[in-house]
């Protein structure tokens, strides 16, 4: 090996110092969140295929060109599920993220500081999947099997209630902790016998031939949108300007459904056909934005699904986050009519 002259490698150290600073700088920017966002101006808002409204904001640009008269730049965020949007929300890397209701709970019960300001859906976007060959036909035949989940997402307190409801224990199969993805990727390659999936990419596996053995609307808790309470601390006129956009997007994706399926089908590298299925037969985007009665309702089920399954402490931490975790203020002075852009 040659060797590297002195002068030069100091130069290469030098150099490497420098860009680790920089990294390091920019780390904290993101990893401060709240302080991102007020302190450089800066809303760091995630996008996920899960929630289609993010998408379509995304994609048209309301955000950004409502907030620039407030001086704030958008940064988006992609979360791969709801545990990922809770980590980023925990850690500060976003200031608004998406999650199943039931995921926004978990965090809260857990002392994440977050709120819930507003609901995007009222999806059937959790089922149980097997592959195109396999025998199992109920929830039942899952004793002793192996399934893959991502812990602390819908899915996955899907199957926990579905394993309740079909006499089972949470004990008598072998949850794979997998994310979303790659818990589909495992069932098609015959690594557990069944997935909790999610669309769209569990409408991905259907194409693909897989089956749905087991679905349960009431089993799926509401879409949520949530900000640290930091954030809505420092910066309420710009969280409100992002509900306000939530429901512009509401409102333009109930006239453009077939638009809105083709964003995501162009996010998720789905089928036009697979992203319409999801769009007009699962997603259920007309909800009311105000997390209300019927959403703690739900919440209140599934609470202590989290002390069985020792993934909250008690239930005092669940029955605390109940009552803590909803701030419908900004929802309830939505005007999407204050959004910027045609």
């Amino acid at each position: 090996m040659s060797k590297i002259p002195v002068s030069r490698r100091f130069l290469l150290a030098a150099t490497a110092l420098t860009a680790a600073t920089t990294l390091l700088s920019g780390c904290a920017g993101e990893g401060s969140g709240t302080a991102s966002a007020n302190d450089t101006k800066t809303l760091n808002i995630d996008f996920a295929t899960y929630n289609p409204l993010s998408l379509v904001l995304k994609e048209q640009g309301w955000l950004e060109a409502s907030l620039k008269e407030q001086g704030v730049t958008v940064n988006w965020v992609q979360s791969a599920g709801s545990n990922k949007a809770n980590e980023a929300l925990r850690a500060g890397a976003i200031d608004v993220g998406s999650t199943a209701g039931s995921a926004a709970l978990l965090a809260r019960s857990n002392g994440s500081n977050i709120k819930t300001i507003g609901l995007f859906s009222q999806p059937e976007w959790a089922a149980l999947v097997v592959p195109k060959d396999s025998q199992v036909t109920s929830v039942e035949q899952l004793k002793g099997k192996q399934v893959a989940a991502t812990k602390g997402t819908d899915p996955y307190f899907f199957l926990l209630q579905s394993l309740e409801q079909a006499g089972l224990k949470a004990s008598d199969i072998t949850v794979q902790n997998l994310q979303h993805a790659d818990g589909r990727t495992a069932m098609e390659n015959g690594s557990v016998d069944a997935w909790s999936g999610l669309d769209p990419i569990m409408a991905g596996a259907e194409q693909n031939g897989a089956k749905l053995i087991y679905r349960n609307l009431d089993f799926n808790t509401y879409g949520a949108l949530n900000a640290t309470e930091d954030f809505l601390k420092k910066s309420p006129e710009i969280a409100q300007t992002v509900v306000d956009a939530y429901a512009k997007a509401r409102e333009w994706s109930a006239s453009n459904e077939k638009e809105t399926a083709a964003i995501l089908a162009d996010v998720a590298g789905l089928d036009i056909a697979v992203a319409e299925k999801v769009i007009t037969e699962r997603s259920n985007l007309d909800v009311d934005a105000v997390p209300g009665e019927a959403f703690v309702e739900v919440l209140t089920k599934v609470g202590p699904i989290f002390v069985e399954s020792k993934d909250v402490v008690s239930q005092a931490n669940v029955d605390s986050a109940l009552g803590t975790l909803v701030d419908d203020s900004f929802a309830k002075k939505a005007d999407a009519s204050k959004v910027r852009g045609s």
